[in-house]
């Protein structure tokens, strides 16, 4: 049955998660957030459209910081490569760290962060598919930029298609470049890291873990700085709809949770004849002679009946 909370107590969320039924939603959302990037595969031609639209805009506010980023990381190999080993593995290592460190070691803080994370996965997911984008790494070689990870491919388990395993290409949608979730993902950690760590290394790492990501997203030219802007945008906005998404989710649990209760039987006041019903402790007139009689037989004489009552009054 679902607890209840009584005013002046509160109830722990690890009282109410599991990990057997945390993990498989969270292997749901991530399987829907990966299943969605590719079928989100829109027009190559309009994705390169809408990349050069981007880059436009940099340049025309002064924001485009991914061509000095990328020439120190494609001239410097003790950055480049640190870069991209950064940004194919930590995307996936530490935020589910993070999500487990929360479970475990603040739980009543968990349920409110996992559902801020997953919301904003899908409004990013929303942005895959209404605005395919080619990266700067894609973009023909007079832009002037050069793809770190197809140049450092050797060093790692990478190949020349973004962070995917040499071979298995195909499997990734290199065109999901807006919003960078690589950002949005790593600012979520440092909310987490700054807030919950306690200490102060943790609030250094919480700082540094998304401004250094952001850095490389840029510098291994996989992201613009405005997919980095619209990945914050993307967790800011998930940040407001997460107490709604809650609250729909509970209300949607108290109804299942209704329609399978089942009815108990028993449970009201005990009915005597059509329609008619005593309340607790009420006795039927001459109840107690009917019962009397029963218990006696139909030999026992009248006198037995009444053994044991007090005589009447003369």
């Amino acid at each position: 049955m679902p607890q209840t909370e009584t005013p002046g107590t509160e109830v722990s969320p690890r009282s109410r998660l599991r990990w057997w039924t945390e993990l498989p939603l969270i292997l749901l959302v991530y399987g829907c957030y990966s299943a969605g990037r590719l079928l989100a595969r829109g027009d190559v031609a309009g994705a390169v459209d809408h990349g050069l639209a981007i880059l436009r805009i940099e340049k025309a506010l002064h924001l485009d910081a991914e061509h000095p980023l990328n020439r120190l990381f494609t001239r410097e190999a003790w950055l480049g490569v640190p870069a991209d080993f950064w940004y194919a593995s930590l995307h996936y290592l530490v935020t589910p760290a993070v999500l487990i460190w929360l479970f475990r070691a603040r739980a009543r803080h968990y349920r409110a962060a996992r559902t801020w994370l997953m919301t904003s996965t899908f409004i990013g997911l929303i942005g895959f598919t209404l605005l395919p984008t080619c990266p700067p790494r894609l973009l023909s070689a007079g832009h002037g930029f050069v793809d770190t990870m197809a140049q450092y491919s050797s060093y790692g388990w990478w190949g020349g298609e973004a962070s995917a395993p040499r071979g298995m290409g195909g499997m990734t949608n290199q065109y999901a470049a807006m919003p960078s979730l690589h950002v949005g993902w790593a600012l979520w950690c440092g909310v987490m890291l700054w807030r919950h760590g306690g200490t102060r290394l943790t609030k250094v790492l919480g700082v540094a873990y998304p401004l250094l990501t952001a850095l490389v997203v840029m510098g291994t030219a996989n992201h613009y700085f405005l997919d980095a802007v619209a990945g914050v945008a993307v967790m800011g906005v998930g940040l407001l709809l997460a107490p709604r998404v809650t609250r729909g989710l509970d209300l949607l649990r108290a109804r299942l949770s209704r329609r399978g209760t089942p009815v108990t039987a028993g449970t009201g006041s005990p009915i005597v004849s059509a329609g008619c019903q005593t309340s607790a402790g009420e006795r039927i007139p001459r109840q107690r002679e009917s019962q009397l009689d029963a218990a006696a037989g139909p030999d026992a004489s009248p006198s037995d009946a009444g053994e044991g009552a007090p005589a009447p009054a003369r």
